[in-house]
Parts: structure tokens; C-alpha cells; sequence
């Protein structure tokens, strides 16, 4: 005769950790780090957790607000410093835009979300502090400094999104050698500036070219008012 099985009690098996905001976004990381931002989402995060999508709805209002936050946590490895030795205002401005715009290099799925879906946890508000104050010590009036800081991440941004995405195209370097070959060989008559700016057209690292963007923009910024929104 079989013994009669003793029943499980739900009081012996072991606990759930508790769902909170910080453990879904820790898993989320997780996730877009092992297989992109794509997998990213409500349903696989609560598969991950053991859990319905529905529990994840009372800490995220939406899959857009959870790779906001994902992106949030990943602007902490942006370089911290807002004093560098040796370095003046303009070039410690441009390092933490370049740190920046490395970081989303990596991960260009979350660039073209942040193109639209901007975070506003404490990395985020503690990049645009550093931002405001290193643009400020470069004397441009406080309504420059303060849109200033829109447009330099804009660019940011965009570039990452953009050239991200296309070192993880494989067909990237052929798309390239494609312009280059187009360019180079238009008929000076019907495109005479094309003949004219080659090769510094299509010259330059991709470093350089960052660099020289952000100054851009922070020369624009500089020496652009902000038009009066009183009238």
C-alpha cells in the first residue's frame, strides 16, 4: 500500500521577492543588454518576474515609460566628472556629450526611442544639472544656457541613433562604398559644389566629426537669443 502523499502547504514554499519599480527596470536592463531593446517588453518582463504584465502596470504606465527608465538607468555610467583637471568648460561639455552619445552607440534601438521618449529619473536630472552648469560658465544668458541644453542632447541623440544603427547594419560598409563611389564620380557640370567640397565631403572619423557637431551647436547657442515669448 502507497503512503498518502502529505499535501504542500503555500506557507512552506518559498516567497516571491516583491515586485518593485527598481527590480523591474534592474530586469529590464538585463534583458536588452543579453538581446535588445525589442525584447523589451511588458508580457516577457513579467515572464521573467513570474508574474501577469497586469502587476507591472502599477509601477509602468506604459512600454514607452519603461525604456524611458531603462535608458534613465544607463545614463549613470555617463562620465560623472563637471570638473575635469586641466580642462576648461567647453572641452568638459563636450567629453560628457561624447560619453553620452558613446553610450547610446551601443545601444541604438534605445537612441531612437530616446528621439521621443525622454526619462526623468535622477541620472537624467543629473546629466542635464551637469550639462546647464558647464554651458553656463560659458557666459551665455540663462534662457540660452536653458534651451541650449534641448538641442545639444537632440544632436546627440539623433547621431547615435543614426550611426549606431548603421555599424549594426550588415550591409553598412557597401551602403558607404556606394556614396563614396556616387560622389565621387558626378558629372561636375550638373553637380558642381559636390565636385567642388571632395573629398572633405565625405572626410573625417566619426570622433572628429561628433566633436566638431557639438561645438557647433554650443557656438550656435552661444551667439543665438532666445526670441522674446512675452509679446
Amino acid at each position: 500500500m502507497t503512503a498518502k502523499r502529505e499535501p504542500i502547504s503555500r506557507r512552506e514554499r518559498p516567497a516571491k521577492p516583491a515586485l518593485t519599480r527598481r527590480g523591474i527596470v534592474d530586469v529590464a536592463v538585463r534583458v536588452m543588454r543579453s538581446e535588445g531593446l525589442e525584447k523589451v517588453t511588458m508580457r516577457r518582463l513579467a515572464q521573467e518576474l513570474d508574474t501577469g504584465p497586469a502587476s507591472l502596470y502599477v509601477y509602468m504606465a506604459s512600454t514607452a515609460e519603461l525604456h524611458a527608465a531603462v535608458l534613465d538607468a544607463l545614463l549613470g555610467e555617463v562620465e560623472p566628472s563637471t570638473d575635469p583637471p586641466g580642462i576648461d568648460w567647453r572641452e568638459g561639455l563636450v567629453a560628457v556629450l561624447t560619453s553620452y552619445t558613446r553610450l547610446l552607440f551601443e545601444h541604438p534601438q534605445l537612441a531612437r526611442s530616446a528621439l521621443v521618449a525622454r526619462p526623468s529619473g535622477a541620472n537624467y536630472l543629473n546629466l542635464v544639472e551637469r550639462l546647464l552648469l558647464l554651458l553656463s560658465r560659458g557666459g551665455a544668458p540663462r534662457e540660452q544656457v536653458a534651451w541650449g541644453v534641448d538641442s545639444l542632447l537632440q544632436y546627440a541623440t539623433a547621431t547615435a541613433a543614426e550611426h549606431g544603427t548603421q555599424e549594426r547594419k550588415p550591409m553598412s560598409q557597401d551602403d558607404w562604398d556606394a556614396l563614396t563611389r556616387a560622389a565621387h564620380g558626378v558629372d561636375e557640370a550638373e553637380h558642381p559644389m559636390i565636385k567642388a567640397h571632395l573629398p572633405t565631403l565625405l572626410s573625417g572619423t566619426q570622433d572628429a566629426r561628433l566633436s566638431w557637431g557639438l561645438n557647433v551647436v554650443i557656438n550656435g547657442i552661444i551667439h543665438t537669443p532666445v526670441p522674446d515669448t512675452t509679446g
